[in-house]
């Protein structure tokens, strides 16, 4: 089964899904959603449609581990995501994974205004890919 991470944001949301075998992260793209029931029904129907049977969400943290609001806005979407996919939903450390996101795309020569389009996906990326190398 698939794998599925998520980088959860007020207007956009990352997503990135992992090959059959949970080895590699694939494809990647952005979903621009900020009402909260409705990306979790989106996202439910992506992970239907990919045969994801793992959720994974970023949590946010702080540098020095605690736990602000974007954490409890990742601890809600978690709930909301479990009630429309019946998956399980797991929460990941996504500390430094949007700062990584963005000098990976300055690294491939791409303007900062033109970060918008692709950061979040290119943090779920990250994301997954941490999950999938924990596993290992």
């Amino acid at each position: 089964m698939r794998t599925m991470a998520i980088d959860y944001g007020d207007q956009r949301i990352g997503l990135a899904v992992s090959d059959l075998l949970g080895m590699l992260a694939g494809e990647a793209w952005t979903m621009p959603e900020w009402d909260m029931e409705r990306a979790a029904r989106r996202i439910a129907e992506e992970a239907k449609a990919r045969e994801v049977g793992t959720l994974v969400l970023g949590l946010p943290k702080n540098m020095d581990g605690t736990e602000g609001p974007r954490a409890e806005k990742s601890r809600a979407f978690r709930e909301l995501l479990i009630r429309e996919s019946g998956l399980p939903v797991i929460l990941w450390d996504e500390r430094r994974s949007s700062i990584e996101a963005h000098a990976i795309l300055h690294s491939t020569g791409k303007k900062e205004k033109q970060h918008r389009k692709t950061v979040d996906a290119v943090a779920a990326s990250l994301i997954l890919e941490g999950y999938l190398d924990s596993g290992r």
